[in-house]
């Protein structure tokens, strides 16, 4: 990427807690790592140990399954009085400004708004991650209850593309076209009630360069292109990712780097006046969690260190992890807020925050190459 080097950065301190809500999904995408958990229809009455993330009968998977030691089967968290105490009591042991609703999909919540509204009354941004096929049903009283933003994973602009990443009980394209409508009466009924946009693309290789600019195309005005560098081949995803720039004359204009997670971007702006983002991963690691994990190194670790997130297990407490890669490291929420890692956490984010002001706002900036993206659904 050009001249990244030269851009000035804007860092950000890592104030967001990401809580998988639900694991309901109406998609059946090939790559889908489910927030680190089993699919929870799938493994109903299986015990930790028997849990398997290869498509049972709903055809989803959850692709670190094998071998990120879950132990428990995610639950739907209700909206209720459990729910705010579990909310304060993280906010209360670690700085929280944001909490990211995730799934499974979060808008086949019944209890969306009344989440939001938790969250809300908490003092908290409430954001969500969707693939927008139920957005339009749940948006005006999501809205309503205090939704903030929608970021929405797109994975296709035609049927054709959207069924190749399907399981096969979904690769439909018939199907596949009423997601796709789905998805833009989300975007008009999001647009339609101030909840901010983005629309997330992952971009695998210069096959993928039509899809996105298509994308940029046809939602480009009404909601903000995130594209995300792939896991798989980062070097031919960051080829593509250049192409796609080049070819709309899109001018980098900052950096904006999350401090104490993995999380960083360039900003572009389009000739139009437009935005477009390029969204990565920094190889970041805690620093005594991450230190001896036999996934720390360049090749196995693909999401670095990427944040704090809350799950409710099946008939059990509220769990929280730190990585969907190590799910063996998920603790109780009792146990985490007197945790160690908890502070290690908080600590880490500071001591980041600091570092990079310093780095940032007396150096040059180091030249940098997104170097790989987090999976799609982020």
């Amino acid at each position: 990427m050009h001249h990244l080097s030269d851009l000035p950065v804007e860092v950000r301190p890592d104030r967001t807690l990401r809580v998988k809500i639900i694991d309901a999904c109406g998609l059946a995408c090939s790559f889908c790592h489910n927030e680190g958990t089993p699919v929870a229809t799938d493994n109903a009455g299986r015990s930790a140990g028997e849990f398997t993330g290869t498509p049972g009968l709903s055809g989803r998977v959850s692709i670190y399954l094998k071998t990120n030691g879950a132990d428990f089967l995610p639950a739907r968290i209700p909206a209720d009085p459990d729910f705010a105490l579990a909310l304060a009591a993280v906010r209360g042991s670690l700085p929280t400004s944001e909490v990211h609703f995730t799934g499974g999909e979060p808008t086949l919540h019944p209890e969306l708004p009344g989440l939001i509204r938790i969250a809300r009354r908490l003092g908290l941004t409430v954001g969500l991650t969707s693939n927008g096929e139920n957005g339009a049903a749940v948006i005006p009283e999501a809205a309503a209850a205090g939704l903030d933003r929608i970021n929405l994973s797109v994975f296709g602009t035609t049927p054709e593309e959207l069924a190749a990443v399907q399981g096969p009980r979904l690769a439909s394209p018939k199907l596949a076209a009423r997601k796709l409508d789905a998805l833009t009466r989300t975007i008009e009924t999001s647009r339609a009630h101030g909840i901010k946009v983005s629309a997330n693309i992952v971009i695998p290789d210069r096959n993928h360069v039509e899809r996105v600019l298509r994308i940029i195309e046809q939602h480009g005005r009404s909601v903000v292109v995130r594209m995300l560098v792939s896991l798989e081949n980062d070097g031919a995803s960051l080829a593509a990712m250049q192409e796609v720039v080049d070819h709309l004359g899109a001018v980098p204009v900052r950096r904006i780097v999350t401090a104490g997670a993995s999380d960083q971007r360039v900003r572009y702006q389009l000739p139009d006046g437009r935005t477009l983002y390029a969204k990565s991963i920094r190889p970041v690691r805690l620093p005594e969690t991450c230190a001896d994990c036999r996934f720390n190194n360049p090749d196995d670790c693909q999401e670095g260190y990427y944040g704090v997130r809350m799950y409710r297990a099946t008939d059990g407490p509220f769990m929280v992890g730190v990585c969907i890669q190590r799910m063996d490291l998920c603790m109780t929420l009792g146990e985490f807020v007197m945790s160690r890692r908890c502070r290690e956490v908080a600590a880490f984010r500071d001591d980041e925050a600091a570092r990079l002001t310093r780095l940032y706002g007396t150096a040059a900036v180091p030249p940098v190459s997104p170097v790989s993206s987090h999976p799609p659904g982020n």
